[in-house]
């Protein structure tokens, strides 16, 4: 795995791959685009996505459902240059995307058979000195949803300042961390409530591993992915394709075992055990019947 995204590295910056002035014209439109190379790359979205957990809710097979898909509520982070995010505003998951056949929209719990809950991993900010005026700037990054405060973070960093900095210490230890979207936990909560003893499913766009002991008790189904188009999603919750993805992180159990790990030792921090007994470990990952144990991770036991 570590070799093959070495290679896509390599070929990504390798000098003249994309600027190269005498490509032929006519291979490049046989090649772009092609029918064989868009149904490989919607192959390889499939099989990137990890289920977590299916309390015998997947896949949903009913020839109609009504489903409930609640509206996220967003908190612009500060951007990658720096610059305010803009103000809070309402992002429906569907937007310009229509829901399979089968599948029917309603505006409530209450009325749904059957709720999808989409979200993506704790988004903090690191850094932001307006809010630390008399100290460093730095703040920790949560992997969970609610308030984190650091108190197991060292009190020396290991990386000192640079010369734009006042300080040689980034520590951010007692500090609480900068939480973006909060909201997204409180969706599936609020949702699974209303809903009592019929399923939600959440489907977490992972950009960082997360702890998800705040969020797993609320969900009959988990399914982890790591940036598909919405058409794989519904593709495997209507089995009409089969989860076959792995875990490539660990999923922590807590952030007192993120502080506690060592930055220079892989596989190190306790990883999340949920309501159902599984451990979201490096490798770990569930299709129809069950954990999935087909030889893939046998040579990293």
């Amino acid at each position: 795995m570590v070799r093959s995204a070495a290679r896509l590295l390599t070929n990504s910056f390798r000098c003249g791959l994309f600027e190269n002035p005498y490509l032929d014209p006519k291979e490049s439109r046989r090649i772009t685009g092609c029918d064989e190379y868009a149904e490989a790359g919607y192959r390889a979205q499939l099989g990137s996505v990890v289920m977590l957990k299916n309390k015998e809710v997947l896949p949903l097979t009913a020839k109609e459902l009504k489903v409930y898909i609640p509206i996220r509520h967003i908190t612009p982070a500060i951007t990658f240059f720096r610059t305010p995010g803009g103000e809070p505003y309402d992002l429906d998951p569907m937007r310009g995307i229509s829901l399979p056949e089968g599948f029917v929209r309603v505006d409530s719990p209450e009325e749904a058979d059957v709720a999808i809950v989409f979200l993506e991993s704790p988004k903090s900010e690191p850094y932001e000195k307006e809010k630390d005026p008399e100290g460093n700037g730095y703040f920790p990054i949560s992997l969970q949803y609610r308030p984190y405060n650091a108190e197991k973070a060292r009190s020396h960093s290991i990386a000192g300042g640079d010369f734009r900095e006042e300080s040689d210490n980034r520590s951010y230890k007692d500090k609480q961390a900068i939480i973006y979207n909060e909201a997204d936990l409180d969706n599936v909560v609020e949702t699974k409530k209303r809903m009592g003893e019929k399923p939600v499913i959440a489907v977490i766009r992972m950009h960082n591993p997360a702890v998800l002991k705040e969020l797993e008790p609320y969900a009959d189904s988990i399914l982890c992915e790591f940036g598909v188009e919405k058409r794989a999603v519904f593709d495997l919750i209507s089995g009409r394709a089969e989860p076959s993805g792995l875990l490539p992180v660990q999923l922590p159990a807590d952030m007192d075992t993120v502080e506690e790990h060592c930055e220079d030792v892989p596989l190190d921090m306790v990883p999340y055990r949920d309501s159902c007994g599984n451990v979201y470990d490096y490798g770990f990952g569930m299709n129809w019947s069950g954990i999935i144990r087909d030889g893939r991770m046998d040579k990293y036991r």
